[in-house]
């Protein structure tokens, strides 16, 4: 990006000009780079939560104005016909695919959807009760296992074929992580559906009686895939972009994804919501008593979905999958308190001055975990589908990471607080804990 000016650092006597990058937008950073080289300073940013730590062309958000753009494209514009193959191609490649492009890549995830039967076999040495995002973490490590030819990516077609792996396998694995957990065979895929169908047939059909995905189930899928397909720097992001900056092979960098993905604070969040709303709904509680409680600070209840780290306006993802829900339960034509309980707390928190003050608005995560329950898909697979739809992000910025000359391996800086030095003491004449932590 071009420099417009320079910003200047006091320190003292010392006088240190730093260039100012613009971004697109007009956004501006102060480029740090050669700080420590100029000044003999680092910076302190805890969270890293004011430094931008690349340049990258993939996803824009503007969190005040509630804007959220892939590759350039608002993300409402991919609601009407929600293709989730479509926008995983678009943020790895750079472009919307033509239609030969299209087919090619959907035919790729076809020929790709079946496991070694090598690695089939290791789900029967796993606990029933191992959750989930261990299973999916570790299969695709072990995808590397079974295609050591793609460990070195280095041309455009080996990096379609090992995108195209990782895509189609990810829900083959995800899927039979779910029945192994239930003691169910496994349902292999089927090469006649696409994506989101193929993956809720290999999660709910049975020998002998096929699940039938309605239009409605399928593009709401493909809806909460795509609307967590690639969300900027975020922490499991980061992770892939460390991880790979060192080099490391596209499966293990996306591995550690998914293990960064599995907090709580992360790809955790709309199973809290589901649990929120089911402790209200059975303790009884008013949408009024809720809004109540979360606003004293000497009441434990805590009010999840509301308020995120960079949006200070309505989540766009939350908007889209708001309606999303509804279209969903006007299909099956049935109700869920859950979702009444949601829409009354989002209509009084909308009008409250505490949240509005705070500029805390429903997130994503909110109506996610709803619509997730009304597919029919358990709560402790929420995080797995968020990996399965985060994958091409993940994919993308480890492929930008890997294709800029100038990537260097991630290595912050620290401020140590520590002691100054020590000697050490042999275990004889040592007569207390040490111990600091």
């Amino acid at each position: 990006m071009p420099e417009s000016a320079k910003a200047v650092l006091v320190v003292g006597d010392q006088r240190v000009e730093l260039p100012i990058l613009v971004g697109t937008h007009g956004e501006r950073a102060i480029d740090i780079s050669r700080l420590r080289e100029l000044s003999g300073l680092v910076t302190y940013d805890p969270s890293l939560a004011n430094t931008a730590i690349t340049q990258s062309a993939i996803t824009y958000i503007d969190g005040d104005q509630g804007i959220l753009r892939y590759r350039g494209i608002p993300i409402e514009q991919f609601t009407e016909k929600p293709n989730f193959i479509e926008v995983a191609y678009l943020l790895i490649f750079g472009h919307l695919p033509n239609k030969t492009e299209l087919s090619q890549f959907s035919e790729a995830l076809t020929e790709n959807e079946l496991l070694h039967e090598g690695l089939t076999q290791q789900f029967y040495h796993i606990p029933l009760d191992a959750p989930p995002m261990a299973i999916l973490s570790a299969m695709l490590s072990q995808l590397a296992c079974y295609h050591q030819e793609f460990l070195k990516v280095e041309d455009p077609e080996s990096f379609l074929a090992v995108a195209a792996r990782l895509i189609s396998k990810v829900r083959t694995i995800a899927a039979f992580s779910y029945r192994r957990s239930q003691g169910l065979p496994f349902i292999y895929p089927d090469p006649h559906l696409r994506y989101c169908a193929n993956f809720l047939h290999m999660m709910f059909s049975l020998p002998y009686k096929q699940y039938i995905v309605t239009p409605e189930i399928e593009d709401a899928l493909n809806l909460v895939f795509i609307l967590h397909a690639d969300h900027e720097q975020n922490c499991s992001t980061m992770t892939v972009r460390t991880v790979g900056s060192a080099k490391a092979n596209l499966f293990a960098s996306c591995a550690a994804g998914v293990s960064a993905l599995w907090g709580p604070l992360h790809g955790g969040a709309n199973v809290e919501v589901i649990q929120m709303l089911e402790r209200i709904y059975q303790g009884g509680m008013s949408a009024e008593e809720c809004i109540a409680a979360a606003k004293d600070k000497s009441n434990p209840f805590r009010l999840y979905g509301f308020g995120h780290r960079i949006y200070k306006n309505y989540d766009p993802r939350a908007k889209i999958l708001k309606q999303a829900c509804e279209r969903v339960f006007a299909n099956l034509q049935h109700k869920d308190p859950l979702l009444d309980i949601a829409r009354k707390l989002e209509e009084l928190a909308l009008a409250d001055p505490y949240f509005i003050e705070r500029k805390l608005y429903p997130n994503v995560d909110f109506y996610s975990g709803i619509l997730l329950r009304a597919m029919g898909i358990p709560t402790n697979m929420f995080t797995v589908c968020f990996a399965i739809g985060r994958l091409p992000g993940w994919i993308a910025q480890w492929k930008e990471q890997h294709d800029n000359p100038e990537s260097r391996i991630i290595r912050p800086r620290q401020l140590y607080i520590g002691l100054v030095e020590e000697k050490y003491v042999p275990l004889a004449e040592r007569q207390t804990s040490q111990r600091i932590f």
